[in-house]
């Protein structure tokens, strides 16, 4: 079609007058490797064949980052922000961001209304949220001959299972570990680190491997250290470890144990450039069709629970993904759900208390 003729077409199905301007290119912002490949073939390039509005793909370790800078600096260039829903729920208090209403998403393949298709937590006043990420252990195979680990205890057991670990250098990722790796249960978690006892529980458990650990800060450092041997067990983005083993054949298995999930969501900045493409954007990659489409290119859990019917093969079409999606009931036997709420009151304490201790000998 032509671009002017689809343009037109499209400004009559947004409730525009025809001569309204539709932005021929968005820029969204994304965490960069697997996970934006995936969103180019299962969102970007779907939305700009249905729309003619080119999609550019912009990565950022932390896309939250950018978002604030931009926001602070009076000078939002992008349209579109996939980030973490606590970093989500914080800034639209803020007033940074465009309110969403529910209504005016898609409906599931079903028929359920929007509001009632996302999973708990998924929608927020100005957050879609569109992926279930686990923050996993992963280990080299060859690193344990005699043996493989399966529990957050074995992690933290440098005699059983020797050699250098790796954590997040973030305390969201990394300080629960500690109280499971001395039998809290997952479900316990928050009320332990709600006390003094419980966070100094967790930091003395840290203690006992804190020599033995590289930090990461990015999702492709993980995997990458343990393809070099620098570490034999690292907490990572499942995602990221599940493409090293499919894709590169990398000798991984994980630990599903004690993981951590969390939502992204797509946010649209006040000031966005393109805000009404941008709206647009976000409709379509959220539909049922685009969450399950994703599942197909990475292995993150889809918001919206009428996906789930649509999942399928990987893209490789031989591997069946829904055992390697951290929704998967199996693997939520002991995972720890972020609780954007509970951050939003205890984040700077316990952000100060790690990096003090990060710092200390």
């Amino acid at each position: 079609m032509n671009p002017v003729i689809r343009t037109s077409c499209l400004s009559l199905l947004l409730g525009l007058p025809a001569t309204a301007a539709i932005a021929q290119e968005i820029n969204v912002v994304s965490w960069g490797g697997a996970i934006e490949a995936s969103q180019v073939k299962a969102y970007n390039e779907p939305f700009t064949a249905a729309t003619g509005i080119g999609v550019k793909a912009i990565a950022a370790d932390d896309p939250a980052s950018p978002l604030k800078t931009q926001i602070e600096a009076q000078n939002v260039t992008s349209d579109v922000f996939d980030v973490a829903m606590s970093d989500a729920i914080r800034l639209c208090d803020e007033g940074a961001l465009v309110e969403i209403d529910p209504a005016d998403l898609p409906d599931g393949a079903d028929g359920t209304p929007a509001a009632d298709d996302f999973l708990d937590g998924a929608l927020w006043e100005c957050a879609v949220g569109n992926i279930v990420a686990g923050t996993v252990i992963s280990f080299n195979r060859d690193s344990f001959p005699d043996g493989a680990p399966s529990t957050v205890a074995d992690f933290f057991d440098t005699e059983t299972y020797p050699g250098k670990r790796s954590l997040a250098k973030s305390v969201k990722r990394t300080l629960y570990l500690g109280l499971i790796a001395d039998g809290v249960p997952a479900a316990e978690v928050y009320d332990q680190l709600a006390t003094p006892e419980g966070v100094d529980r967790a930091f003395a458990m840290l203690d006992t491997i804190k020599d033995d650990v590289v930090w990461w800060e990015a999702g492709a450092q993980p995997p990458q250290l343990l393809a070099d041997g620098e570490v034999t067990m690292t907490t990572a983005y499942n995602g990221r470890i599940f493409d090293a083993m499919i894709n590169e054949g990398k000798p991984f298995d994980i630990i599903w144990d004690g993981q951590f999930l969390e939502l992204n969501a797509f946010v649209i900045p006040k000031d966005a450039p393109n805000p009404q493409a941008a709206m647009e954007y976000v409709k379509f990659a959220s539909s049922t069709e685009a969450l399950a489409g994703q599942a197909r290119y990475i292995s993150y859990g889809p918001a919206r629970k009428s996906s789930t019917a649509l999942l399928g093969l990987y893209q490789d079409d031989k591997t069946e993904i829904a055992p390697y999606l951290p929704t998967a009931p199996e693997h939520l036997e002991n995972a720890v759900m972020d609780d954007p709420e509970f951050w939003a009151d205890h984040d700077a304490e316990l952000t100060e208390r790690f990096n003090n201790w990060l710092a200390s000998d």
